[in-house]
């Protein structure tokens, strides 16, 4: 769980001159004797009285040397009270941001326990731009949304603020993940090594093996539930030069789409374009990277020495003994026969595996 909320802040001001009036109040002090103490001009003691003058660290060793309060404690005072005039300033201008809100699965994010909930929308939406990691809205929509490869149809009935918020979540995720530096072989060779993990029906137990497995090669995988609207299968992208990340979504829940769309992710890694985020939904758009992309998890899968053999498939028994021969799930058998519409949805569901969330803790 992420959480990322802010320490009570007062809404109130607090001047350092009212402090410095008080302090020459206890002290019978007038403002001209301590102006000759500190060697500052009276009409400048009278402005920092007045709040008119800030408190410099000039002043502030001044200050203590006159009247025996540290420096630090001054030049505190003077902060507190110009981070409060900011944010009061600040807040002007993000109430011309709120309406944004509704753009975004605030509640969702707040029942997941990543963003806390607060009753006035200026707080909430700081918030929000704390949990996205930027200073407004104009950063939002250059980091989050011109960054993304939003493929035609996945655009179209994908909800932009949601898909963020999912892969938000899912680069905070990887932070805590240690990875090696970006490795091309060593992770061809874990994509290779992660089709026997297909045999592991545990999601749990699977998922800690292939996010070590990747992480030595360099690359993060992580597994996120959908936030609504999201409707994305899996997303690659870099977080830094050295570090790829693979994001998946349990979207349909049944191992056959899992592993095809992880191996599919793995070869974007492999492809090395490291200024996009590659999205996958439902009938995402083909182009000639995605093609490629589709082709290298089919045949990592099933290699074309066996393609043929998929139409030799009549029964389960047989669909079985193709996927023991290969040394996969026989769902994933199963849902390539679908795919292809060799057999109908129906037949052999019961052979998939379904995961559930619930085996992530």
């Amino acid at each position: 769980m992420v959480t990322r909320g802010l320490a009570y802040e007062p809404d109130y001001l607090v001047e350092p001159g009212e402090t410095l009036q008080e302090l020459l109040v206890r002290k019978a002090m007038s403002q001209a004797e301590l102006a000759r103490r500190t060697g500052l001009s009276t009409k400048h003691v009278n402005q920092l009285v007045k709040g008119g003058a800030s408190i410099t660290a000039d002043t502030a060793a001044r200050l203590e040397r006159a009247l025996g309060v540290p420096m630090r404690i001054w030049l505190g005072l003077q902060a507190t009270h110009d981070a409060g005039a900011f944010r009061r300033a600040e807040s002007q201008d993000l109430e011309a941001d709120v309406g944004w809100l509704k753009e975004l699965p605030v509640a969702e994010l707040i029942k997941r326990g990543l963003l806390a909930k607060r009753t006035q929308p200026v707080e909430q939406l700081r918030e929000v731009l704390n949990f996205f990691g930027v200073a407004n809205r104009d950063a939002f929509k250059t980091l989050w949304n011109e960054a993304v490869a939003f493929r035609q149809s996945l655009a179209y009935e994908a909800d932009p603020g949601s898909v963020a918020a999912w892969l938000r979540i899912g680069e905070l995720e990887a932070e805590a993940i240690s990875c090696e530096p970006f490795d091309r072989r060593r992770f061809a060779e874990a994509l290779q090594e992660a089709r026997k993990l297909t045999l592991i029906r545990d999601a749990a137990v699977f998922l800690s093996k292939l996010q070590a497995l990747c992480a030595a090669a360099g690359v993060a995988v992580v597994v996120v539930e959908e936030t609504p609207r999201a409707r994305v299968f899996g997303a690659a992208r870099w977080l830094s030069p050295e570090k790829g990340l693979i994001q998946l979504s349990f979207r349909y829940k049944s191992n056959d789409v899992f592993w095809f769309t992880f191996f599919h992710e793995g070869r974007h890694i492999l492809q090395e374009t490291k200024r996009q985020t590659i999205l996958e939904g439902k009938d995402t758009q083909a182009d000639d990277a995605e093609r490629d992309a589709n082709q290298f998890a089919a045949d990592l899968l099933i290699p074309p020495a066996y393609r043929r053999r998929l139409h030799d498939v009549d029964t389960l028994a047989d669909a079985r003994a193709l996927a023991e021969e290969l040394g996969l799930a026989p769902g994933i058998i199963v849902g390539r026969l679908h795919f292809l519409e060799l057999k109908p949805y129906s037949w052999g569901a019961n052979l998939k595996w379904r995961y559930e969330f619930s085996a992530q803790g």
